[in-house]
This record gives structure tokens, sequence and C-alpha cells, in this order.
């Protein structure tokens, strides 16, 4: 590979004799942060992390309240895909009528200041700067 080929490469802790798979392969950078992308992927996933950011507990008829527009089919299919990826944990109280709350979990304040991250991102890269920059 010759020297300008390293738009292929990311930093890693690999020594630098580093390899096409250190970036490219099954356990490389794409796959990692393609693996984060699916995890937030999906129109409510963002607004049930910031919303229990937030909030430290909520239930699930409160969480839908605060986010308009979302049934309650897709919130559970969401909530239920966040806690199959331990973003969020979901506690049942074990209680009659049913009482569950979810919370963010370890893992899911991780993420969190990635996500302020690819915020402040956005806010300092917007479209219309992208667009002045194309002349």
């Amino acid at each position: 590979m010759s020297n300008t080929s390293t738009h292929l490469f990311v930093p890693t802790a690999v020594p630098a004799v580093q390899h096409r798979a250190t970036c490219l392969g099954p356990d490389g950078a794409v796959a990692h942060v393609s693996r984060v992308i699916r995890m937030i992927q999906g129109r409510w996933k963002l607004p049930i992390l910031f919303r229990l950011y937030s909030d430290n507990a909520m239930r699930t008829l409160q969480m839908k309240r605060d986010l308009p527009g979302i049934s309650q089919k897709v919130l559970t299919q969401q909530l239920r895909e966040l806690v199959a990826d331990r973003l969020i944990e979901r506690i049942d109280f074990n209680e009659k009528p049913l009482r569950v709350e979810y919370h963010l979990s370890a893992l899911g304040r991780d993420l969190i200041p990635v996500l302020i991250a690819a915020r402040a991102f956005s806010v300092n890269h917007s479209m219309s700067d992208a667009l002045d920059n194309q002349d």
C-alpha cells in the first residue's frame, strides 16, 4: 500500500506497522462504529436515550406522553431493542397493576458523551457551513 492510502486507518493502539484489518477487519474500527450506529439507529432511540438522560427513571406512559407521535407498539419495540443492546435497563417492580420503569444503564451513560460530541460536531459543522465551503 502506498503512503497516500492512509484513509483506511484510524488511530488505534496497534503499532505503527498497521494492517488493513485494523480498520476494515471484523474487529476493526469500522465494525465497532457500525455497531454503535446500529444500536442507536431508529427514529425514536435517540429521543428515548436523551429523555432518560434528563430523568433518572421513567415509566412507559410518561415516556409516551413526552414523545408525541410515537405509538405504543413502536415505543415498546424501541425500548426492547435498547434493553437488548444494554443501553437502558428495565426494572419490573412485580406489582399489580404492572409497574415498570426504564433508566440508562452504565453503558448508556457511557454513550451520552459520544452523543453530545456528535451534537457539538453537528452544530459546529452545520449544512450552511458545508454549502459555503463548496465554492
